[in-house]
């Protein structure tokens, strides 16, 4: 199934977006599923780190990375909450919290099992991640929240798979906006465009960059953007013969939401809030703001949104005719029914053939 196939199966057409704020309430609440005796959590690299960090600071509890725990080494503490336990050797270890910030396969947490073990490494480990696709997971003890597909988090999204089915704004998401003084539409622009500072840095190829720098200013956006190895199938500039035109028009948000509309992507990635709310309301799409780290979406009953639900629904009609999307619709009718513990205790229970 391709990303956007994902997208429009998915419940509501919502991506579920969680931030870093997120994943720290995640925590909060969940710290109480906890044993209170734990000594040490330990982050599965990379983004198991951050959740490790955070719940060692909400916790006051020592904390380390998996491959520095594996070789005896835990993180110094400094003086903020300080206390005699945070200054014991991993040695002393005894109730160890492993974990990641999600899990889908669990072959990051498998791995991390297995590492443990043939470490000889002695303790009473508890393996959890903050975000999994359902609340139970074979590979850990505990999932803190689930968040089912399609999703994107706040660390992790511009590696996503997702990200070329994407709209990305420039300035503000790959680059830092032009100060008053660089964006006169003249030699100062021009030397911003050439030298500005990178700011997020995609792994994957972008779909659609969708800008409103004027055209005129193509090249030097196109060798900006392969100076920083930013990779893309498509760059979309705003046809105006200056800024003056460009401000006269308001045409910022109108253009990249025309374009988004018409186009297969599945989520803009904006720069800025009021212009994500208006991309959203336009082109009757989600659009994800990187200055609030919330992804907008359209009244489901303006004209736009009921567009592009007609345009999805041939999709969405073959999916529920194939096999997978009837047993996909089986099992959200049976999690509705039951609750989510409730369907995973009876997914548990029910033997698969050999």
């Amino acid at each position: 199934m391709s990303p956007r196939d994902t997208l429009i199966s998915g419940q509501d057409n919502r991506m579920n977006y969680r931030s870093i704020s997120d994943m720290n309430d995640a925590i909060v609440r969940n710290l109480h599923r906890l044993p209170r005796d734990i000594d040490l959590v330990v982050g599965v690299p990379r983004s198991g780190i951050l959740a490790a960090t955070l719940v060692s600071l909400t916790a006051n509890i020592p904390m380390t990375d998996l491959d520095s725990f594996l070789a005896g080494r835990i993180y110094t503490s400094g003086i903020t909450k300080r206390w005699a336990g945070l200054d014991r050797q991993a040695s002393d270890m005894r109730k160890i919290l492993v974990i990641d910030d999600s899990i889908i396969g669990g072959t990051a947490m498998r791995d991390a099992r297995e590492k443990v073990v043939a470490s000889g490494i002695e303790g009473d480990f508890i393996f959890a991640a903050v975000f999994g696709l359902t609340l139970q997971h074979e590979e850990t003890d505990m999932v803190f929240e689930a968040v089912p597909h399609p999703r994107m988090f706040q660390w992790n999204f511009m590696h996503h798979v997702f990200l070329e089915q994407c709209c990305v704004d420039i300035d503000g998401v790959l680059c830092l906006d032009p100060t008053e003084e660089e964006n006169d539409d003249g030699p100062a622009y021009e030397k911003f465009l050439a030298q500005a500072r990178p700011l997020l840095g995609p792994t994957r190829k972008i779909g659609w960059l969708v800008t409103s720098r004027l055209e005129k200013y193509r090249k030097l956006t196109e060798a900006w953007l392969a100076a920083h190895d930013i990779r893309y199938d498509r760059l979309v500039m705003l046809d105006l013969p200056n800024k003056a035109e460009r401000q006269r028009l308001g045409a910022h948000g109108s253009f990249k939401a025309e374009f988004y509309r018409k186009s297969d992507a599945i989520l803009f990635i904006e720069s800025e809030h009021q212009q994500a709310l208006r991309i959203a309301e336009l082109s009757g799409k989600p659009v994800l703001c990187v200055e609030t780290n919330v992804v907008s979406y359209p009244n489901a009953l303006s004209l736009p949104a009921l567009e592009q639900a007609a345009r999805n629904l041939p999709t969405r009609l073959r999916q529920v005719n194939s096999p997978g999307g009837r047993k996909a619709v089986a099992k959200k009718m049976a999690r509705l029914l039951l609750g989510e513990r409730g369907y995973e205790s009876v997914k548990n229970r029910v033997k698969r053939p050999a």
